[in-house]
């Protein structure tokens, strides 16, 4: 395993130290929220690195210890005995500061834009996108995220033919960019009378929420358009422009909103979710062009990739990959076991970049 870069660490500390010296003086609101900020990021990291320190400096001593002529048989015994336990603790901590020191994907702190649409199979994979959002619902809720639906178009017979969500928070994307991807499920539907397994399936895709400097989207390459908005809606919904379709031209990118009554509204949503598209699109074509060396990773973006299926029969969801199997479906569709997957994934995909900077080393 490689060793761990001490001069980083020092770094670390005395940066730490600095913000906590920092606060002690006087500062305004915005720098105060900065600083604790910080420090809560470096806290863990800091910790780690004074806890894996400690225990090779107790590791130094009873090598010490032991190499004495003078020291006690016993005593020596009981170093020896000690020894393979502290140098577990200091590994554990090495990999765990290893970890916390992986670059980190810029978006990760973002709220996202979750998009949920309908695939293949019918009503039933309306139904399936409708089980999708409450299972990411509910995640959200335990995470103490906020989840506001922007757009949403119903199914015939319930759940959602799309519907797109904004989920506050910070750490979102961090914790639901791995969601995207084709999701799949096998069932009897309610309708089936001859108690046939259907297989049907919803596209999720997980958006990081952008905000203006990060995209540089020019006046001259949209074309905004305004029309009645169509369906639910009342008398007002048939009298008022109030529904907006906006194309990025150099992309083609189109997103409509007409869920608002607020024309105003309806942009601001179509402009938010325009930008996130844009940003996403570019980072999958810089994905696609390193797609050599991510080779074998999760999270590729690719929404075409059957990333998960749900089997209600055998009461299983499987992860094609990372090749896991949980038998706690109900438990994960309520959103209360999808952090064990998310967990999974995460790890895997550090496990990646360890693996890949132990080869560039």
């Amino acid at each position: 395993m490689t060793s761990l870069p001490e001069a980083k660490l020092d770094t670390l500390l005395a940066r730490h130290a600095a913000l906590e010296a920092e606060l002690l003086g006087q500062v305004n609101s915005d720098t105060y929220v900065r600083i604790t900020r910080e420090l809560s990021d470096l806290t863990p990291v800091v910790e780690a690195v004074k806890a894996y320190r400690a225990a090779a400096a107790e590791i130094a001593g009873i090598d010490t210890l032991i190499a004495d002529a003078a020291t006690d048989a016993d005593m020596r015994e009981m170093a020896e005995a000690e020894r393979p336990q502290l140098e577990a603790q200091r590994e554990e901590l090495a990999q765990d500061i290893r970890i916390a020191l992986l670059p980190k994907d810029a978006m990760d702190e973002r709220s996202v834009v979750l998009e949920i649409r309908a695939g293949t199979g019918g009503d039933e994979a309306s139904l399936f996108a409708g089980d999708l959002f409450r299972m990411y619902e509910r995640f959200a809720a335990l995470q103490g995220w906020k989840v506001e639906v922007v757009s949403a178009s119903e199914g015939t017979v319930g759940g959602y033919k799309e519907i797109i969500a904004e989920v506050q928070g910070r750490g979102a994307f961090a914790k639901l960019k791995f969601e995207s991807g084709v999701h799949r499920v096998q069932r009897v539907p309610d309708t089936e009378t001859q108690g046939r397994i259907h297989t049907s399936a919803a596209t999720v895709a997980v958006l990081p929420e952008v905000e203006v400097v990060d995209v540089d989207i020019k006046d001259s390459d949209l074309r905004i358009e305004t029309m009645r908005a169509q369906g639910a809606g009342g008398q007002h919904v048939n009298k008022t422009e109030s529904a907006i379709r906006i194309t990025h031209v150099p992309t083609g990118i189109v997103v409509m909103m007409q869920d608002s009554r607020s024309q105003h509204k309806n942009r601001a949503s179509a402009m938010n979710i325009l930008r996130s598209r844009i940003y996403d699109a570019e980072r999958q074509k810089q994905d696609a062009e390193r797609s050599a060396e991510r080779k074998g990773q999760v999270g590729s973006g690719d929404r075409s990739e059957r990333i998960r299926t749900y089997n209600f029969p055998q009461g299983r969801v499987t992860d094609h990959r990372i090749n896991l199997t949980l038998y706690k479906l109900p438990q994960v569709i309520a959103g209360d076991a999808l952090n064990e997957l998310i967990d999974a994934l995460t790890t895997e995909h550090q496990a990646a970049q360890l693996a890949a900077q132990g080869d560039a080393a």
